[in-house]
């Protein structure tokens, strides 16, 4: 009788977390993709980071862009470079601000005000806390004067994407926002690459914690989709 009792409240456990497992697989898939890989690997970069082991794949990265350089490509790269936080990144999160404001989408104006300004604050601590050096391949077009992990203009056009990427959640949008932010992201992210101012690891690491982030956070508050399906 008592190993009948035991059977049949080991099925009910087992069929409620099926059940479980089933009504909450996107956003278990969600945790898994787009917290735990990310923070993962970027763990690994910031201790290597730390014990100052450095990367075996950097410089080679950096001195073959280094190669296509050109005065034409440099003016261009520097030009596209402000894109990535002052001239592009921080008017486009102001008027996405001001639209949910004046929609009254209070929790997506919380969810974007908590992402943004999280990002910029882990991006700036985690810089005064490694205190990596800038590349010193060669003289930059477009010197920096901080520090170097992670990168901020990847880490702001990154969360940029994927905040609004996860507010347009279930819109015809999403996907050809998506595909565009992905191609700007990757530009600014070259932009920092060919001016010599990052190491590629910078880049990755940076791209790595603006996911885990803007996921965590979405996990966490649960923005309203802006539009429907």
């Amino acid at each position: 009788m008592k190993r009948l009792q035991l059977w049949q409240q080991l099925r009910s456990f087992l069929t409620y977390g099926q059940k479980l497992l089933t009504r909450h697989y996107q956003e278990l898939l969600l945790l898994l993709l787009g917290v735990f890989f990310p923070l993962q690997i970027f763990g690994e970069l910031a201790d290597n980071v730390w014990e100052q082991e450095g990367f075996a794949w950097d410089k080679p990265i950096l001195l073959n862009i280094y190669a296509t350089a050109s005065p034409r490509l440099d003016s261009f790269a520097i030009a596209l470079t402000k894109l990535g936080v002052f001239w592009g990144v921080a008017p486009a999160a102001i008027v996405i601000g001001f639209i949910l404001l004046r929609q009254r989408h209070w929790r997506s104006l919380i969810y974007f005000c908590i992402t943004l300004a999280g990002s910029t604050f882990i991006n700036v601590a985690t810089k005064l806390f490694l205190g990596r050096p800038r590349p010193m391949l060669w003289e930059s077009p477009a010197p920096e004067l901080d520090y170097s992990f992670p990168s901020g203009h990847a880490m702001a056009s990154m969360t940029l994407v994927a905040a609004l990427v996860i507010l347009l959640q279930g819109s015809r949008w999403q996907r050809p926002i998506a595909i565009v932010g992905g191609v700007f992201v990757l530009a600014i992210g070259w932009t920092r690459l060919y001016l010599g101012v990052h190491y590629p690891s910078d880049i990755v690491a940076g791209w790595m914690a603006s996911i885990t982030w803007a996921v965590g956070v979405a996990l966490l508050v649960r923005p309203h989709p802006l539009f429907g399906s």
